[in-house]
């Protein structure tokens, strides 16, 4: 049986959904994974002497700094500002959910109303 044309549209407009909330669930756990890191970074700063030699990356080549202070203030810098994106991503994902279970809720109805049923699977039949 062929589905509506609006059925199909709306299908095709979940899957795009069901992407982009996949790709915006991986950019926030990568932020996650960075602030993280930048944390234990900080933290072992601490245990490191003021004068010790310390070099910090610079694109591709590292760079010795001028001192622990100048080191922990860029990754503080940077913690804040990932921390930032952490939100706006959460954000995002959470909006993206709610439009996501609000879809799917609309099509399961609208499904049925076209007489399509899920297809059962051998555990659900058993």
């Amino acid at each position: 049986m062929a589905l509506p044309a609006k059925l199909q549209n709306d299908l095709k407009q979940f899957q795009r959904l069901q992407q982009e909330l996949g790709a915006t669930q991986q950019q926030r756990l990568q932020l996650d994974l960075r602030v993280r890191e930048i944390t234990h970074t900080l933290d072992e700063l601490k245990s490191v002497a003021e004068d010790a030699v310390i070099y910090r990356p610079i694109g591709g080549l590292l760079v010795r700094a001028k001192g622990r202070k100048e080191v922990e203030d860029l990754l503080t810098e940077e913690k804040e500002t990932l921390e930032v994106r952490q939100k706006g991503a959460e954000r995002q994902e959470n909006h993206l959910k709610e439009r996501y279970t609000t879809m799917q809720q609309d099509l399961a109805q609208q499904l049925q109303a076209a007489g399509v049923t899920p297809e059962r699977t051998e555990e659900g039949d058993a």
